[in-house]
């Protein structure tokens, strides 16, 4: 059977012969080129490939730069070498950024750079800093997009460069974003997406570049003295769950270490809002709860050896000086102590530990030049079984960077030595924790073994992705019957399946919409409220208020206060702590000052109890009264941050809308140039904002001219009606003495 003749992409930024022609690739490059695009594929399928096409697309259409953001370190510089390899761009122009990098060289990159490839932190620090200015990336490429939840810098960077660049496009990337409706529509919403490209494997564009897949489900007994370990610490887990429940505090049956946790926050502010003992008493038997669970979890489906080492542990710290509550209330069990010395005693092994040698050792006599990975959850496991398989195979640990208790981590360098060993069949198995589900370029696997099966989907879809990357592959999940493993298993199928479900409703969703928030972005842009923005006031609520209220927002580092309205109002927004602390360390009254370089200057003080602080009422009174009258600014009382945003959105109103006002940013004297102060003192001019005073300069070159030139004159500037030359004319020619017969604002 010939040989399929391998065609390669042909494009002016793009090396000859380094990226494979595929249709599928193609089409979502073209589609992603036009709106805010999230991808979905699975690992494997060539994500990184699709970037470099949008990506060189991009620049060779639009004069800027383009940015790739991804979660980690070694991340970063797998995508920074292979974009040196596809791009056809100067490599000193795609440069790699990380924390490691100092501040100075990190600015002096961006400025130099064509592609920048960076940790979202680094960005997010340096726009923050004002380091670096994304204005001219005209595209954004967002890695393991999935990410971007809650606070986490995929948001920020994404706000920032809606609002602050001239050409923006985003392009997210992941094999999964999760099964929760509301994750994804989070994802979607920071993201600022307008469609999405989803593929699997059973996509008929995607098919032929899909190698075959075999999955089996490799139960196993558990032996009954093992469960007898297992019955004996549920007995002492049974024992807490019935006195949590007494406390009024309802666990389910089945609760995963996630929902313990979250509980275990919930109970946390709760004591921190009411004190109530009770809660006391509940916080600490959780915590032995999820120490007990964390037992469970490891006899049903890990290794004795590791639940040995945890029993251990346990009672190590109890006997320690410091040690938890939960610790020494366990140790003291008698269940817990049968169990430790059951333990002790225990000759058996857990059965999947022989049955996970087995199936790699079929697999070596089968084809001898295979790479195996195997997947666990915990770095203890990974530890056992690297030292379990070398029995019949060379083996070695694969985990993240970070140092754990008498475990360190593995740094960068080790991590690119252990995969290219890897690579060369130096090692046949691999034994990854989850450093090896999320995008590094691992090499392809004949057969990747998960440990223990996970509930969550979007590990799972990862793991899958590890195999069958251009050649046959086949997946096993040991399963420990009748334990928390088949459990977690039908868990992130059905996870999978209703994650595809929703992903094509919200698909469905955003190209039947017309009414996008993402897609009318460029229209608040033409003719919604503007408001300028110092970038320390980012992470306040007000921001994204003013945001959700139709604000166009634009983040600069403003000199003068937190929020500029209009060419002469100017708002300085002080939280009741804020105003306290700023009044003791005696910052008050020079920023007061700084205001008034805005006509109309006002302070927004928000929050209540301002006179159950740390200073005398009266000196608050003071200050306040000092403000009011003998700097002559006005001051607002919000009680939080959605009723500040409302009263700067009424008075942009006002300022912008109906008094037609530009908005301006003044600057303290010493810090003006010249043309500063020309337009500063042409803008003052009514009617007359920063727009037509730039007009203006340019057409008459100085001040003294449009001083002397004519209705006629004036009105040859663009922007100048009749109305403005003649108040220009009447500012400009009438007598100090006779001015009090004319009102400006109505001539």
């Amino acid at each position: 059977m010939p040989m399929a003749i391998v065609e390669f992409v042909v494009h002016p930024l793009i090396r000859e012969g380094t990226l494979e022609r595929r249709l599928y690739q193609i089409t979502i490059a073209m589609n992603a080129l036009i709106k805010n695009t999230l991808v979905i594929i699975p690992t494997g399928l060539g994500k990184t490939s699709i970037a470099v096409l949008v990506i060189a697309s991009r620049l060779l259409n639009e004069n800027g730069k383009a940015l790739f953001v991804a979660p980690t370190r070694p991340l970063v510089e797998q995508h920074a070498n292979f974009l040196k390899r596809t791009l056809k761009i100067e490599e000193d122009k795609i440069v790699a950024m990380s924390g490691e990098d100092e501040p100075e060289k990190r600015a002096k990159l961006w400025e130099s750079a064509k592609v920048v490839v960076a940790t979202p932190q680094v960005v997010e620090n340096d726009i923050i800093a004002g380091r670096i200015s994304i204005e001219d990336v005209v595209i954004t490429v967002i890695d393991e997009a999935h990410r971007a939840v809650g606070n986490y810098s995929y948001v920020f960077i994404a706000e920032e460069y809606i609002r602050r660049a001239k050409k923006p496009l985003v392009l997210a990337l992941t094999a999964s974003p999760g099964s929760d409706p509301e994750r994804i529509m989070e994802v979607v919403k920071n993201l600022h997406i307008e469609s999405i490209e989803l593929r699997s494997e059973h996509d008929d564009d995607v098919q032929p570049y899909v190698s075959e897949k075999e999955i089996e489900w490799v139960k196993v007994e558990v032996p009954k003295e093992i469960m007898a370990l297992k019955e004996k610490i549920e007995t002492s887990l049974k024992v807490r769950l019935r006195r949590i429940k007494e406390l009024g505090i309802e666990i389910p049956d089945k609760a995963t270490k996630r929902e313990l946790l979250e509980l275990q926050e919930l109970i946390q502010s709760e004591i921190a809002r009411t004190q109530r003992p009770e809660l006391f008493e509940a916080s600490s038997i959780l915590a032995e709860i999820l120490k007990l669970s964390h037992a469970v979890e490891l006899i049903e489906t890990q290794s004795v050896e590791s639940f040995k080492s945890y029993l251990n542990k346990i009672l190590k710290e109890s006997s320690s000086r410091g040690g938890s509550k939960a610790s020494k209330s366990i140790a003291s069990d008698p269940s817990f102590r049968d169990a430790l010395i059951l333990a002790m005693r225990l000759t058996t092994e857990h059965p999947k530990i022989e049955k996970l040698k087995e199936i790699i050792k079929k697999q070596l006599d089968e084809k001898e030049d295979s790479r195996i990975m195997v997947f666990t959850n915990y770095r203890d496991s990974a530890d056992f079984l690297v030292s379990e398989i070398s029995k019949i195979a060379p083996a070695v640990k694969f985990v993240g960077q970070a140092d754990r208790e008498n475990d360190k981590g593995m740094k960068q360098k080790e991590q690119v030595e252990v995969l290219q060993k890897f690579r060369e069949g130096i090692y046949k198995v691999l034994v990854a924790t989850s450093i090896g589900e999320e995008g590094l370029d691992i090499p392809a696997t004949d057969l990747v073994v998960f440990y223990e099966a996970i509930p969550s989907e979007i590990r799972a879809i990862q793991r899958k992705g590890r195999t069958g990357r251009g050649r046959k592959g086949k997946i096993v999940v040991l399963m420990a019957k009748g334990t928390r493993d088949e459990v977690y298993y039908y868990t992130s199928l059905r996870k999978e399946r209703a994650m595809f479900e929703k992903l094509r409703e919200v698909k469905l969703m955003l190209e039947k919409s017309e009414l996008k928030e993402q897609a009318t972005l460029t229209d608040f842009e033409r003719t919604g409220l503007r408001i300028l923005v110092d970038s320390r006031e980012m992470r306040s609520e007000v921001v994204k208020i003013l945001r959700e209220l139709g604000a166009n927002l634009e983040v600069k580092n403003l000199e003068v206060a937190d929020y500029v309205l209009s060419d002469r109002v100017a708002i300085e927004r002080k939280t009741v702590d804020d105003f306290v602390d700023s009044l003791i360390s005696e910052r008050l009254f020079p920023q007061i000052l700084k205001l008034k370089s805005y006509p109309r200057p006002v302070i927004v003080l928000e929050g209540e109890n301002m006179f159950r602080r740390a200073v005398h009422p009266n000196a608050i009174r003071g200050a306040i009264a000092a403000i009011v009258t003998d700097f002559g600014i006005p001051m607002i009382f919000t009680k939080d941050e959605r009723e500040t945003a409302e009263f700067m959105i009424a008075i942009a109103k006002r300022e912008q809308e109906e008094k037609r006002r530009e908005v301006v940013e003044h600057y303290g004297k010493t810090k003006r140039t010249l043309k500063e102060e020309q337009e500063y003192l042409v803008s003052a001019i009514s009617n007359v904002g920063s727009v037509i005073a730039k007009n203006l300069l340019e057409h008459f070159q100085t001040i003294e001219r449009i001083a002397t030139a004519s209705e006629e004159e004036l009105m040859e500037v663009p922007k100048v009606g009749k109305k403005t030359a003649q108040r220009i004319r009447l500012l400009m020619s009438t007598p100090y003495s006779e001015a009090d017969k004319y009102d400006i604002e109505n001539f």
